[in-house]
């Protein structure tokens, strides 16, 4: 929730040869190798510090913490990266909205890359030194999908900081400051005053960021909230989307007996696939966005995208009360309802798609039009808007389950 206000605030400022953006992403993806080393690692780890092969309480520690510093990695990405695509669309919101357009493409690539290595059960034959004593064959898996992920990483965030030159940005070059007034207009506040620019800059970030909130232009405040409300619709769904099918749809439970654990797995197995269809949907849906932008206007393509969402997450209560209303024997839901299920989860990854990539490019069209600039810090409000509304999401939900 503040690692990304950080990131943006400090990005926008930075004064490096490399660039604002390129430094932030290149320290990004160094954290991500980290952290999937301390992943992938952990029980090897934990075995070298104490653990025994039954009991594993330090390894336990490095996974959480490697996970903690994922979770910080990825945030520190995502801003700069989508900054660097405003940076170099320009003013063109065509081109904006085809950038993240590809953004979101490639996300979908990556889900599909991911959920193909993870179905893979012999990657332990192909990198044999990752089976040790304290790894056996399904965490081997696990460390060689990770290893591969990041040679994959390394070659993409080479060709990202390499392909483009970024223009070095200076305090003096720096472009007006976006305002609204009293109405909700989008004004331009100039300020010829270098010393006290100097030091309203040297203010407290955090400052900074709530009074970012009170002069955000009212398109700017309908787009926050609405990605706000978006992500308080979507985050249970990606958070439990296997474990509806396992549970609700299957009818399994994981720590019930043989007949309902055997169903639990299958419903996760089929929730995997659903998921592999989200990606695909998501990246074809990706290639359709500048399209879809052109014809029906950006802002009514994400009201058309957010109505599906709803319809779609209906549609999950729907499946759930048909499947209450089966027998309570273990058996496999009937053919219809798990056909149904999966197009639930092929269904959403159109909206996803757009969730992932117009209000980025609203964003930084909002900004650009009104003068205010391609930084960050307008990326990174809708960032931090929806980590906000994330975080209370995501423990609640953890608590209830």
């Amino acid at each position: 929730m503040f690692v990304q206000p950080l990131v943006g605030y400090y990005s926008d400022r930075c004064e490096s040869p490399w660039g604002r953006r390129r430094p932030f992403i290149f320290i990004g993806a160094a954290h991500v190798v980290v952290a999937v080393m301390l992943i992938g690692f952990s029980a090897d780890i934990g075995y070298l510090l104490g653990d025994s092969l039954t009991s594993r309480p330090r390894a336990i520690i490095i996974f959480v913490l490697g996970f903690w510093l994922l979770d910080l990695a990825n945030n520190m990405l995502q801003g700069p990266c989508r900054a660097l695509l405003a940076d170099l669309s320009g003013r063109n919101q065509r081109r904006t909205r085809s950038a993240n357009a590809f953004y979101s493409l490639f996300m979908a690539v990556g889900n599909v890359l991911g959920f193909a290595t993870g179905s893979f059960s012999k990657w332990y034959k192909v990198l044999p030194f990752t089976k040790t004593e304290a790894c056996d064959v399904s965490c081997s898996n696990l460390k060689s999908a990770f290893l591969i992920a990041i040679i994959i990483l390394a070659i993409t965030t080479f060709l990202s900081v390499t392909a483009t030159p970024e223009k070095r940005w200076s305090q003096a070059e720096s472009k007006p400051i976006l305002r609204a007034n009293a109405s909700g207009e989008k004004i331009i506040v100039e300020d010829d005053d270098n010393e006290q620019e100097d030091e309203e800059i040297q203010e407290a970030f955090i400052w900074e960021l709530f009074s970012a909130f009170r002069d955000l232009p009212r398109p700017m405040w309908y787009l926050l909230v609405t990605t706000a409300l978006t992500w308080i619709a979507w985050f249970p769904f990606l958070l439990f989307d296997t474990d509806w099918m396992g549970r609700e749809v299957y009818r399994g439970e994981p720590s019930g007996p043989g007949p309902f654990s055997s169903l639990y797995d299958r419903g996760v197995r089929a929730g995997s696939l659903g998921l592999m269809l989200n990606s695909l949907t998501l990246g074809v849906t990706s290639l359709m966005i500048e399209y879809m932008s052109r014809k029906l206007g950006p802002k009514l393509l994400l009201a058309l995208a957010n109505t599906i969402l709803c319809i779609s997450l209906a549609c999950t209560v729907l499946i759930t009360k048909a499947a209450e209303s089966l027998s309570n024997e273990p058996s496999s839901p009937p053919t219809t309802l798990k056909i149904m299920a999966l197009l639930v989860f092929t269904v959403l990854g159109a909206p996803l798609a757009v969730t992932y990539s117009v209000p980025f490019a609203l964003t930084a069209t909002f900004t650009s039009s009104a003068g205010g600039g391609q930084d960050e810090s307008a990326t990174g409000l809708v960032l931090y808007v929806r980590d906000i509304v994330l975080v209370p999401t995501t423990a609640t939900g953890l608590v209830l389950a």
